[in-house]
C-alpha cells in the first residue's frame, strides 16, 4: 500500500520475498497484463463493494461530508489525445467522506458538467445506512436533496443559498462545530491529488473509473494500518 513504485517494479522485489508471497497465498506472481485482464472482468458494482468493504476497516461515526473535485488528462499532449481519440477531457469526482476517520465511503464519477445537486441523490440512495448526518456546502442546497435525506432518515446539514433574510437566519443557526467537519472532505480530495496526482492515466472510461476507485481503496486501507 505504501510503496511508491509501479507493479512491474514491485514484481522484482516480491520474487525475493517468499514469506510475503506465502502470506498472500500466491504460489506464482501474476504479471501486470494478467492483473489488468482480471480487473477488466470486474463490473463497476464489484469495485463499489470492494470500496465499501475497505471503509468497514475504519471506525466511522455516520457524520459524512460530500464534496467534488476535478480530475483531468492534463499530462497528455493534445496531439496524443487527438490521435488516441480521447474524447474525455475532464472527470468530475464526488466523494462521500466520513468526517471522523476520513474514510471514503463511496464515489461518483461523471464526464459531464452535472451540478452538485444532480449528483448527490445517487450517493445518498446507495449509502443510507452509512450516513446519519450529511454535510454539504451551498452547491448541494436543493429541496429534493433535503427531502431525500429525510426519507432515508438522514439529517441534512447543508448551507442555504442566501436569497432572503430567512435563508441567512437559517445559516446563522447552523451548528458551526458540526458543519466545520465538512472540511475533511476537502482534505481527503487534496490528499488523493497529492498522492496519486490530479489526473488519470487510463485512456478508457471503464479503466478511469477503477483507477480512481483503487486510489480510494488504497487510501482507506492505508488509514487502517
Amino acid at each position: 500500500v505504501r510503496k511508491s513504485t509501479t507493479y512491474r517494479d514491485l514484481l522484482d522485489e516480491l520474487i525475493e520475498m517468499p514469506r510475503i508471497r506465502r502470506t498472500l497465498a500466491l504460489a506464482e506472481l501474476p504479471t501486470s497484463s494478467t492483473l489488468c485482464k482480471a480487473f477488466n472482468r470486474l463490473d463497476m458494482v464489484v469495485w463499489r463493494v470492494l470500496l465499501t468493504l475497505s471503509a468497514t476497516l475504519l471506525p466511522t461515526n455516520g457524520i459524512v461530508g460530500i464534496d467534488a473535485s476535478g480530475c483531468d488528462r492534463s499530462h497528455a499532449s493534445k496531439h496524443y489525445t487527438k490521435r488516441a481519440e480521447l474524447t474525455i477531457q475532464q472527470l468530475k469526482v464526488t466523494l462521500l467522506v466520513d468526517a471522523k476517520v476520513n474514510a471514503i465511503l463511496d464515489l461518483h464519477v461523471t464526464t459531464t458538467r452535472k451540478h452538485d445537486s444532480q449528483i448527490s441523490p445517487s450517493l445518498i440512495k446507495r449509502n443510507p445506512e452509512s450516513v446519519g448526518i450529511l454535510l454539504g456546502h451551498k452547491g448541494y442546497d436543493d429541496q429534493n436533496i433535503r427531502r431525500l435525506c429525510r426519507q432515508h432518515e438522514v439529517r441534512p446539514l447543508i448551507k442555504h443559498r442566501e436569497f432572503t433574510s430567512l435563508h441567512r437566519a437559517w445559516n446563522a443557526r447552523l451548528d458551526t462545530d458540526l458543519y466545520g467537519q465538512r472540511s475533511q472532505s476537502e482534505t481527503v480530495n487534496s490528499t488523493l491529488n497529492r498522492k496519486f496526482g490530479a489526473f488519470v492515466r487510463s485512456r478508457r472510461w471503464r479503466k478511469q473509473f477503477w483507477e480512481l476507485t483503487i486510489a480510494c481503496l488504497i487510501r482507506n486501507i492505508d488509514r487502517s494500518l
